[in-house]
């Protein structure tokens, strides 16, 4: 099937939108964010109420210093001048809480503190109180953050304990102080059953959590879980009698349950594609007008089946499921979403667990152990062995005293630290009832199950944060300078963020009608800046700018079990082939990158990111470019050579690999294959049937090599991406080119260990088909280790494998770009050395106009 990889893909690659959020003080999510959507026409502004309004401010006393973080802090704000920032369009869901897209998110973190400090890596600074100091670029940099935080792991118990301290003195911008009531709160409002947001906070395994969300103890909730397992493996079509475990009401609860949650998220997929993909593919998908499209329900189905991969227009134009082979004709019949579930149900067999790996918009998503959860959240509570009453608490999370929480889970996952205590810290005073509270006696804030105080303040965020949010208004989010920030009040009397179009960005900034924004890098976008420039740079008297690497890579890659020797995808005859091929293709990156995206990308020699503090650096000892070697391990090339003389040599290399791993070479050439092996391999490369991808012309001067010893290279550049991800999902693809989009943990486990091999039942990521158990238990054991040395070493020998592999060929890094207005905005305030963990946003509050 289909799935949201095609966008997640064709989004990095194609669709030049990026939000500020990599360059904010909250450190980024390990969940992919949805694509912002479209504001409303005529926008209604929305203002911050001037005081909570349902309940009154803690009465509690607290002795709090007077200057929580450093000495002689401001306290006003010194300069008037506006700050303006060009942004994408938000949808007004501004909340701590419920913020969806970047922009929104960045709108959110202007008000709101976050537990977590990270340094310009991404690197935690567990000591943020007191602050520590770490090395970038050969430059010292101190860190300070409102809370220390702990990671211990008790291998006795085999849990892991998350111990964060918050910083005493804070306080939100109406002045009341910051305490763990707030964050107990925080953790509350995430953890409910019915909240419904992007965190992934829930998915841990924190201790208690289920039997709380659910209102049962462990031993209901495995009976139940135990019954829902026993009606799921009946099926559908089971009759029910006496003799089963379970009642003919629960059977029938469960299966409601499994259709409504299956048929919901394939509604939230067509929703998706309408909000944006519509303009783009609407015509040429369905021969239809957006507006004609939009104006009838059952097009707007049909259109989410057909771009989703699970129905194909005929030439008549009539819609044919690809499982069902049912046909409408759209003009007399339409789908409905329940014949899109059909569909879909047909295709994976009534797999609704192998669906939701694949298919949701957020995919992976645990559909089915939805399905259960509710169905013991409802059943469970009835069981007589519960005595009618509930379960109070979530047992893993304890307010220690009045400014420290624990948080504990079974087990250890390394990136596990980033959504537990990368939370931002609510008030309770405003978003939930201060009336409502009493830990002692399990009241945090809220009734259990309601969280609709907190979301009736989606669009008027209030926090701790350098900035008070004022309004939306006219496009426009209104901000103004919080005087009680813990780290001092901003410079900057007024914020704005200021929606504009992508390809205005520049302009805007030189004509003054915004004064900073980002800006996705390419050539002719570099171009612009530059002629704003006096000096024809992108840096100058005009607009000043900072490159800044995205959180992601490209890469083109090879499927281990349809390129190899034999049958034996890891042999080393295999392992050759694959590396002749690599060898080949990586030659050609220099002048394919630079002629694609000039100063905005560059190629990279590891599969990570360069974001990552895990990636190898040229700087390090044992760091190498990726495929510069020979079959006897001799390099192919010197620094002295031309790119044509690097194409002869890495054609010289390439044929040696070949002879190894067992073909035919006379007089040059490559005249027979092994068994197993192939004269001609295929690549797919999604440039839209014209060649409008950074790695085509990587492939026609590898094709052009190829040729030349004596095999054949096809390009197949499909006008339907949709060719490409039906290979990948179905693992019959040799080779092809995409982008793996990252995130702030390097975790390995989903792409490359083993158990993701398509197919196979796990995470179904692992395209290159890769099967290595010494690369599988060098990915388990970063992941059970906090120790960032450990885990970059380990990571390195993990690369390392990958490469030896030869199932990748790294290719570029891209970047994106933050442009500042030299006349308006005084450069020499903006924080320095900005990357993408760590971006201008962080020291906003020490930023100037000129």
């Amino acid at each position: 099937m289909k799935s949201k990889k095609l966008f997640v893909v064709l989004n990095v690659l194609l669709i030049a939108v990026f939000a500020l959020s990599a360059c904010a003080p909250t450190p980024a999510a390990t969940t992919d964010v949805p694509a912002a959507t479209d504001a409303p026409a005529e926008p209604e502004a929305t203002e911050a109420p001037e005081a909570p309004e349902a309940t009154e401010a803690p009465v509690e006393e607290v002795a709090f210093p007077d200057e929580p973080f450093a000495e002689n802090l401001p306290t006003a704000p010194t300069i008037d001048t506006p700050l303006v920032v060009a942004y994408q369009d938000f949808s007004q869901k501004f909340s701590p809480f419920f913020a969806d897209t970047g922009y929104d998110q960045d709108v959110a973190t202007m008000t709101q503190v976050a537990l977590l400090t990270t340094d310009r890596v991404g690197g935690i600074i567990f000591n943020a109180i007191e602050g520590e100091t770490v090395s970038y670029n050969g430059t010292d940099y101190l860190y300070k953050g409102p809370a220390d935080v702990k990671v211990e792991y008790d291998d006795t118990t085999d849990t892991t304990k998350y111990t964060a301290r918050l910083r005493v003195g804070m306080k939100f911008s109406d002045g009341v102080p910051v305490t763990a009531d707030d964050l107990i709160f925080s953790y509350y409002t995430f953890l409910d059953p019915s909240y419904v947001g992007s965190t992934t906070l829930g998915s841990y395994d924190i201790i208690g959590l289920k039997d709380y969300q659910t209102q049962t103890t462990s031993e209901v909730f495995d009976k139940y879980a135990g019954i829902a397992d026993a009606i799921y493996a009946a099926g559908p079509d089971h009759e029910w009698t006496d003799a089963d475990l379970w009642t003919q009401e629960q059977q029938e609860d469960f299966w409601t349950r499994f259709v409504t949650t299956w048929v919901n998220d394939l509604q939230s997929i067509v929703d998706y594609i309408m909000a944006n993909y519509l303009d783009a593919y609407g015509e040429a998908v369905m021969g239809l007008t957006p507006d004609e499209i939009s104006a009838n329900e059952g097009l707007k189905v049909a259109f989410g089946m057909a771009l989703w991969g699970f129905a194909d227009t005929d030439e008549n134009g009539a819609l044919v499921g690809g499982a069902t082979g049912n046909t409408w004709d759209l003009t007399e019949s339409f789908p409905t979403i329940e014949d899109y579930y059909n569909e879909a149900y047909a295709a994976y067999e009534g797999d609704l667990e192998t669906y939701g790996s694949i298919e949701p918009v957020n995919a992976p998503a645990d559909l089915l152990g939805n399905v259960k959860s509710g169905f013991i959240g409802y059943w469970g509570p009835l069981d007589e062995g519960m005595g009618g009453e509930g379960v109070p608490n979530i047992a893993g999370i304890v307010k220690v005293d009045d400014y420290t929480v624990e948080v504990t889970v079974n087990g250890f996952s390394a990136p596990a630290v980033y959504s537990i205590l990368g939370i931002q810290v609510a008030p309770l005073h405003y978003y939930g009832s201060t009336d409502l509270y009493d830990y002692e006696n399990n009241m945090f804030g809220f009734e259990f199950g309601d969280l609709s105080k907190q979301l009736s303040l989606t669009a008027t965020p209030l926090g701790a944060g350098p900035y008070k949010f004022v309004k939306y208004d006219n496009r426009v989010v209104y901000f103004e300078a919080n005087e009680y920030f813990y780290r001092g009040c901003p410079k900057i009397a007024e914020l704005q963020f200021k929606e504009t179009a992508a390809a205005e960005v520049a302009s805007a900034v030189q004509t003054g009608t915004a004064d900073a924004g980002e800006m996705t890098g390419s050539r002719s976008r570099f171009e612009e800046v530059a002629s704003y420039n006096s000096n024809g740079e992108i840096t100058g008297d005009v607009i000043t700018t900072s490159k800044v690497d995205n959180l992601g890579y490209g890469y083109a890659g090879i499927n281990a079990d349809t390129v190899n020797v034999g049958g034996e995808p890891g042999s080393e005859a295999s392992k050759n082939l694959r590396k002749g091929i690599a060898t080949l293709l990586a030659v050609y990156r220099d002048v394919a990158i630079d002629s694609y995206y000039g100063e905005a990308a560059s190629v990279i020699n590891y599969p990570i990111s360069n974001t990552s503090w895990a990636a190898p650096q040229p700087t390090d000892e044992d760091y190498k470019v990726a495929f510069s070697t020979d079959v006897n391990g001799d390099p192919i090339y010197t620094a002295e050579m031309t790119p044509e003389e690097k194409y002869a040599a890495a054609e010289a290399a390439a044929l040696g690999f070949f002879e190894a791993a067992g073909y035919t070479v006379e007089g040059g050439k490559v005249t027979a294959a092994p068994e197993g092996a192939k004269m001609s391999y295929e690549v797919i490369v999604p440039g839209d049937g014209t060649g409008d991808h950074p790695a085509f012309a990587i492939l026609t001067g590898a094709q052009t090599s190829f040729e030349k010893l004596g095999m054949e290279l096809k390009i197949n550049d499909p006008a339907d991406a949709n060719i490409l991800w039906d290979a990948l999902d179905s693992g019959t693809q040799e080779m092809w080119t995409a982008a793996w989009g990252a995130t702030i943990d390097p975790d390995m486990y989903q792409v490359y260990h083993s158990s993701g091999v398509v197919g196979e039942g796990g995470s179904d990521s692992n395209h290159y088909h890769i099967r290595d158990a010494q690369l599988d238990q060098l990915i388990v054991d970063a992941r059970k280790s906090d120790d960032q040395n450990y885990r970059k070493a380990i990571y390195k020998q993990a690369l390392d494998l990958i490469i030896d592999w030869a199932v990748e060929v790294p290719t570029y890094q891209r970047q994106n770009s933050v442009i500042f207005s030299t006349e308006r905005i005084n450069i020499d305030t903006i924080t320095p050395d900005i990357t993408t963990f760590w971006g201008w946003l962080n020291d906003i509050e020490l930023v100037e106009m000129r």
